[in-house]
Parts: structure tokens; C-alpha cells; sequence
């Protein structure tokens, strides 16, 4: 297994691999980014001495979605192609657990529910702020968010784009453990490590059942965001949701 997938950092703990985005200080997604990403985990699969993940980034943000102040924000092949990774991501076999120290937002929240398990810091926000910029929820988060946290909770912050901080989200259940940042990456390796000590194909067999036919659904429900996406990138409100966010106001929407 390679130690790096372009700006994705791995190394081992014994049976825990530790895999680092490293596109400091927000680490926004793009399709390399993620293709890396699922690259790297397709590799853990497939590794006989690895038997679970932990997922961490470098930098304030665990993963601010996409930069939508950049021309192309998500890169090469567009957000079709972004959540075909995502996809891929859903797909793979180890529990994954995700160590979020700072803004897990949009795509971010997406990515940060690929993982088994979440353990944040006090300084952990979580938001899906789609709304807040005239655009619709993406990376299956209509799928993903509202199955761990119920729909009523998940229609909260995907209708407000309300900021979520990491005390409410434990008790959301959005998390599982809430430590002290300085304890962050130990706490999540000591989870991973709890994970990693069991029968491996005991556990990938319970993993599989448990969530069932995820990557299908995510499938799915990606196809449905991208196409209302493309028709809601095309609005004035989506053009002033981009600006009132960079400019840190509220938008001036016109339902146009």
C-alpha cells in the first residue's frame, strides 16, 4: 500500500491505518481529493493486516465543502463526478472512524458521514448550509443524515443551514464522542483500535449487514441532488447565496 495518495497522508497503527487530508487550513473537497480518498481506502480493504481506519485532517477545518468563491470548485469533471467518489466511499468494507476537529460543512458533513463513528472537539461545528447558499443539499446527505439522526432533526439543518456545535450533536447523536481537542486523534485511534481487536471478518459481516445497501442508496439519492443542483446552479439566488455567504450576510434571495 502506498504511504500517499496525492494529498491524502496514510500510515499504520498496528492494525489501524491513519489516513490525513492535508489541504490545510479548510481542506475543501474537490474530485482528486475524494478519488485519492477512496483510492487509499479501496487499498485498507484490501490490506490483510488492516482492519479498521481513522479519518483526520490537517489544518482548522476538518472539511469545509466545497470552495464555491473558486471558479471550479470541486475540479475536474464537476460535482457529477465528485459523487461518483462519493459512492466509492460508501462502498468500502472497514469501519472508519473520523476524528473532526473544526467545521465539518456541505460536502464536509457529507464526508464526515462516510464514517462509522465521529469523535469531535468542543470546537466541532456541523452544518448542512446548502440553503443558505440557494443551492440543495449533495454528497447523499438527503440520505445519510436523516437515517442517523431522523428526519425531523435532519430537515432542521438542512432547511436552516443552521450551525450545529459539537455539545448539541452528541446529543443528536451526529457524534459519539465529544473530547477535549488536545485528545481528539488519541481518543478516535483508541476507537479504532477497540474496533480493530475483533474477528475482522466478523466485524466487516456486522458492518455489512448493519448498513445494508448504503452505497445503492447514496447512488440514488446523488443522481436526484445532482440534477437539482444543475437546475439551482443556474439561479439568481444561487449567484447571491454564493456572494452573501463570502461576504458573511444573509442573502438578499428573490426565489428567481
Amino acid at each position: 500500500m502506498k504511504e500517499r495518495y496525492g494529498e491524502i497522508a496514510v500510515k499504520r497503527d498496528g492494525h489501524v491505518a491513519l489516513l490525513e487530508i492535508d489541504r490545510p487550513p479548510h481542506n475543501h473537497v474537490t474530485v482528486e481529493l475524494m478519488t485519492n480518498l477512496a483510492d487509499a481506502l479501496f487499498d485498507i480493504d484490501a490490506e490483510r493486516n488492516a482492519r479498521a481506519s481513522v479519518l483526520m485532517s490537517a489544518g482548522k477545518s476538518f472539511c469545509a465543502g466545497a470552495d464555491f468563491s473558486a471558479r471550479r470548485s470541486v475540479g475536474e469533471g464537476g460535482t457529477d463526478a465528485l459523487y461518483a467518489q462519493a459512492v466509492r466511499l460508501f462502498s468500502t468494507r472497514k469501519p472508519i472512524v473520523a476524528a473532526v476537529q473544526g467545521a465539518a460543512i456541505g460536502a464536509g458533513l457529507g464526508l464526515a458521514l462516510v464514517a462509522d463513528f465521529r469523535v469531535a472537539a468542543p470546537e466541532a461545528r456541523f452544518s448542512a448550509n446548502f440553503v443558505k447558499l440557494g443551492f440543495h443539499p449533495g454528497f447523499g446527505i438527503t440520505y445519510t443524515l436523516p437515517k442517523l439522526i431522523g428526519l425531523q432533526k435532519a430537515q432542521l439543518m438542512c432547511l436552516t443551514g443552521r450551525r450545529i456545535k459539537a455539545e448539541e450533536a452528541l446529543g443528536w447523536g451526529l457524534i459519539d464522542e465529544l473530547v477535549p481537542q488536545e485528545k481528539l486523534r488519541e481518543s478516535a485511534l483508541a476507537l479504532a483500535r477497540e474496533l480493530a481487536e475483533n474477528a475482522p471478518l466478523a466485524v466487516e459481516a456486522t458492518r455489512a449487514t448493519l448498513r445494508g445497501e448504503i452505497a445503492m442508496h447514496v447512488k440514488a439519492q446523488t443522481d436526484r441532488e445532482f440534477l437539482i443542483q444543475s437546475a439551482l446552479r443556474e439561479t439568481a439566488d444561487f449567484a447571491e447565496g454564493i456572494r452573501a455567504v463570502a461576504e458573511r450576510r444573509a442573502g438578499n434571495f428573490t426565489g428567481t
